[in-house]
């Protein structure tokens, strides 16, 4: 998470062409049950796809298996929300046992990555019955009125959630952004926006981005910010200006006046972030020492109402941000610990992590397991994968869900973050899934697909290669979708970002995975309406 800033799954809303709608009649009652194959994506060396079950019976349908061949010169790589097994080019989904049972008229999609540009599938049956229809042979067919208790013995269909994969978790309703100091210069982006744009409603947390850890302790990162603006009656949230005497002015005395007016939000004092990192490792020396100064500072009688609790963005214990850490693989959990020990069970404790998924990567520095169990939840930083920080590219999404054919690198991706804390044991209701509401670019580029090369980073409004969403939406419109995010070429500028549809994706995500919600970076980013976190609180919904 970068101090001077700071996607997910297909969706119908994107231009997705549908190549094959294939009929399939099964006996589950009278009507018929469906399955289409919509080309969401093609970008020649790979494609995606999401394959849509509708029961159009009158009976409920508790399970179905898919089996279908994909043509030569193309194969599925990657896939979500559905178990798939290969044998030769023929390809068995079977539905996943949290999916529960597709009611009559309801739908359900699941989705994979193929390399190779997209091509029809062949073949395609449905529990046993021909995908164009028919009666399915007597010696496979399911019953008449009940869903299949068996299946061909070859893949049987789920009988238990895979361990990574928790049942759906409706209660995912943490939506959680971040508020960045700075944005009051030249952003003039204030507390008094997120009331107006809507957006106080919506969100159940707000993380107030950075305080500093120098010296190994909780330090403030920026006073004038913090406590020392003084607002206009304009300018304030409740149209009250500040008087030259009052003991608190500043976003500090915002916040607590949009609590006051907001009384479900909690707020979060986060310390460390990109530039603000190095003081962790002196703080890992002495977590007690750190937990005790961090307190005091939160807990600051001036202040001790506005804050619920405290936030950690270590970049990175044990590996290397800005600076380089080697405290060591429990340097992370020590100072969780101590600090859940202080603040106590009632104060919120939480942390940004890497969301390096990659083998042997940052997530596998440090027992962020072992720090789970001291934290509320654990955000990690699903952005920033790719960047103009590699100046000729390849150009890539920044905030890819799932990989793709030709993502540059193996392990950025949301899902292979997810999917790793998940098997390290941390609970998937503690895991937030992050989107970020700006966007990353390159300029230089002549190929309008992911993969083209780049002479450096496009021009941003306050840093090159880096743009607000709401500035995005408007200058380069999203054009194609790779990896559950969008991207576009204008001119020759290449820019990925997360859309309101492709939101509405990763939420989707979110929820299958049994996941706590999500959060975002930051604010500012979002248009004057709030229409990105509009889209987390109803994908969410």
């Amino acid at each position: 998470m970068k101090r001077s800033l700071r996607r997910a799954l297909w969706v119908g809303a994107v231009v997705a062409v549908t190549v094959a709608t294939v009929p399939v009649t099964s006996a589950f009652g009278a009507g018929s049950v469906t399955t289409s194959f919509t080309r969401v994506s093609d970008w020649g060396t790979g494609h995606e796809t999401r394959v849509t079950i509708t029961n159009g019976s009158d009976a409920s349908v508790g399970t179905w298996r898919i089996e279908f061949e994909l043509p030569s010169g193309t194969s599925i790589g990657s896939f979500w929300d559905a178990d798939v097994t290969r044998t030769g080019n023929r390809y068995v989904a079977v539905k996943k046992s949290w999916a529960g049972a597709l009611a009559p008229g309801a739908s359900f999609s699941w989705g994979y990555n193929g390399t190779g540009a997209y091509q029809a599938p062949l073949n395609c049956t449905i529990n046993g019955a021909p995908c164009g229809g028919g009666t399915p042979p007597p010696t496979t067919a399911p019953p008449t009125t009940t869903p299949p208790t068996t299946t061909p013995p070859t893949t049987p269909p789920p009988t238990t959630p895979p361990p990574t994969t928790p049942p759906p978790n409706p209660g995912a309703q943490k939506v959680v952004g971040y508020f960045a100091q700075w944005g009051v210069y030249a952003r003039n982006y204030h507390v008094k926006n997120i009331h107006t744009s809507g957006s106080a409603s919506k969100l159940t947390h707000i993380l107030y981005a950075f305080g500093n850890t120098t010296g190994g302790r909780c330090t403030i990162g920026d006073s004038y910010a913090d406590y020392e603006k003084a607002y206009t009656a304009a300018e304030s949230v409740d149209g009250v200006a500040d008087t030259w005497d009052q003991p608190l002015r500043g976003s500090f005395n915002q916040l607590r006046k949009l609590k006051q007016m907001y009384p479900h939000l909690k707020v979060i004092w986060s310390f460390g972030g990109w530039t603000w990192s190095g003081g962790f490792t002196q703080a890992a020396q002495n977590p007690t020492a750190f937990a005790e100064s961090c307190y005091n500072l939160v807990e600051d009688p001036r202040w001790a109402d506005v804050f619920d609790g405290i936030d950690i963005d270590w970049e990175y214990p044990n590996a290397c941000g800005l600076t380089c850490d080697a405290s060591g693989p429990n340097a992370f959990k020590n100072v969780a610990s101590a600090l859940r020990a202080r603040f106590g069970p009632n104060n919120l404790v939480t942390a940004a992590i890497t969301a390096d998924g990659s083998n042997g990567g940052k997530i596998d520095a440090t027992d962020y397991a072992g720090a789970a169990t001291h934290l509320n939840w654990i955000m990690p930083m699903t952005y920033d994968y790719f960047g103009a920080f590699n100046a000729q590219g390849p150009t890539a999404p920044h905030s890819p869900l799932y990989s793709y054919s030709g993502i540059p690198q193996q392990g950025f991706w949301s899902d292979a973050a997810i999917q790793k804390l998940k098997s390290k044991g941390i609970p998937a209701n503690k895991l937030l899934l992050g989107v970020g509401f700006y966007g990353r670019g390159w300029t230089g580029v002549t190929q309008s697909a992911p993969g083209g090369t780049a002479t450096g980073p496009a021009p941003g409004t306050y840093e090159q290669g880096i743009e607000d969403y709401k500035v995005l939406k408007n200058s380069c419109p999203a054009t194609g979708t790779v990896g559950g995010t969008a991207y576009a070429k204008c001119g020759s500028n290449w820019w990925s970002y997360d859309t309101p549809s492709t939101i509405g994706g990763k939420m989707t995500y979110a929820k299958n995975q049994g996941l706590g919600g999500a959060f975002f970076w930051e604010l500012s980013g979002d248009t004057s309406n709030g229409e990105l976190i509009s889209a987390i609180k109803g994908g969410l919904g």
